[in-house]
């Protein structure tokens, strides 16, 4: 809890105050929905919905104050910008953190991986000392600042995730967060259509190694060239990941089980311990190599690390979560995004998990990928086939070219199908899908294919959709 009184919040913030300057406030919310009694409700204009519009009702659930840009008949604090003033209020939380001499702040960014590395890395530190992290996806220029907020003093690891939307966006949450160490998980083609080349999206990632000092560490994956090529932007130490021999945090010997769970070697040094990730598909072994990475940088021995990386799940939605219907389908429900590079490593999983029936991938379009957009989607139909993947639904407009490279490639008949919408693709599965089958449904978070996965998994709608003799 933060204890601090409105007239010190509006001198940290650089605010005009309008209202008792002893009120005393203990936190930050940004949505009227989650007021609990003492926080400061900030109100943010977005492109839907104004936060001022809900900044009376926020004070009558219990908020002490508003953080407005004008004044409202509510005690309040006027600003210019409410989301830059959470950010001030979030970089002094931070420093106050840091004054006492015991938080490790770890941020992490990635084209791919950054939520489960998070959810892992949480799940590993926790077993070492008071830990905070992001909850879901809170990325942005507000997100991170209020998971900032979020920890009390007396936490011992703040992990964080940092998202992109541009040139200099790392760099601002830097400034507030002011990591120790700094994680890149990789760089793949999510933000093609924005930044236009993958190494324009490597120069943005690595915002988040520049502010560190020789005394901080960097962590990266030793296989990313264009990772390498921006290390010259930071003093910190280097600290690689990979399964290659010249990885400081390394796997060898990794398998699957028929589950897609990946089982392997953790070496560092000269000390090794088995990991079984409990969590599905192949990918996830390059996730754990970062959480090991961080974890060995701040001082938990490598058996512990092995340990408890075995036992951490996903917490986030959405991320390769794998459950059983009641007709028995298995349904991998991998909605929450979808780029090329986690597009194929959620095929591959799914791939992997083969067991008596078929296999079947719901797709939906992968986002801002630009002028690569057509020729991205054409490959993710020809891999289906390659994979020998039973069913394609290519779901939506913008999956038309995917569903004509699985054509191209060797498909025949109804292996792959083009519908307009989710419903569509709930309909095939729900008639189709049997006893044994395995379903993965995926798309980019804009294209809304989580309903489809609610709604398989709840059977809903007509069809049998159940065993066959």
């Amino acid at each position: 809890m933060i204890a601090i009184t409105a007239g010190e919040l509006a001198e940290i913030i650089g605010g005009e105050l309008h209202c008792d300057p002893q009120q005393e406030i203990s936190g930050a919310v940004v949505d009227s929905r989650l007021i609990t009694p003492g926080v400061a409700f900030v109100a943010i204009e977005g492109e839907r919905v104004d936060g001022h519009d809900f900044a009376e009702a926020a004070l009558a659930s219990g908020a002490a104050v508003a953080i407005t840009t004008r004044v409202l008949p509510i005690p309040c604090i006027v600003v210019a910008d409410p989301i830059a003033a959470l950010g001030s209020w979030a970089r002094w939380w931070r420093n106050r953190l840091a004054g006492s001499g015991q938080c490790s702040v770890i941020a992490i960014t990635g084209s791919s991986g950054k939520t489960s590395t998070k959810d892992l890395l949480s799940a590993v530190l926790q077993s070492a000392g008071r830990t905070v992290a992001a909850q879901g996806s809170l990325n942005t220029e507000v997100g991170v600042p209020l998971t900032i907020l979020s920890a009390p003093m007396g936490t011992r690891f703040l992990v964080l995730e940092m998202g992109m939307r541009g040139v200099g966006h790392i760099r601002y949450l830097c400034s507030i967060a002011s990591p120790d160490i700094a994680v890149i998980t990789n760089v793949g083609s999510a933000h093609l259509g924005l930044l236009g080349s993958r190494s324009a999206i490597a120069q943005a990632k690595a915002e988040i190694i520049e502010g560190l000092s020789d005394s901080q560490c960097a962590i990266v994956p030793a296989a990313e060239p264009l990772i390498s090529a921006e290390l010259h932007r930071t003093s910190a130490r280097v600290v690689t990941f990979g399964e290659g021999a010249e990885c400081d945090v390394r796997a060898e010997n990794v398998g699957l089980d028929e589950g897609a769970r990946a089982h392997f070697e953790l070496v560092h040094a000269e000390s090794r311990a088995n990991v079984q990730l409990a969590v599905h598909g192949e990918h996830f072994v390059y996730n754990a190599l970062a959480v090991a990475a961080v974890a060995i940088n701040v001082g938990i021995p490598l058996a512990s690390v092995a340990e408890q990386l075995s036992a951490a799940r996903i917490e986030s939605k959405w991320r390769m979560e794998v459950t059983t219907t009641p007709q028995g389908v298995t349904l991998i429900n991998d909605t929450y995004n979808a780029n090329p590079e986690s597009m194929r490593a959620a095929l591959k999983s799914l791939a992997s998990m083969r067991g008596e029936g078929r296999t079947w991938a719901v797709l939906g379009e992968m986002l801002e990928l630009g002028a690569d957009s057509v020729e991205e989607h054409d490959a993710i139909g020809r891999l289906v086939v390659r994979l020998d993947i039973s069913q394609l639904i290519c779901v939506g407009a913008g999956t038309r070219v995917m569903h004509l490279g699985a054509s191209n490639e060797g498909s025949w008949g109804e292996e792959s199908r083009w519908v307009p919408d989710a419903e569509s693709a709930l309909a095939i599965l729900l008639r189709e899908a049997r006893r044994g089958d395995v379903v993965l449904v995926k798309a980019s978070r804009g294209i809304g294919l989580e309903s489809v996965a609610a709604a398989f998994s709840d059977g809903e709608a007509s069809g049998d959709g159940g065993e066959t003799e």
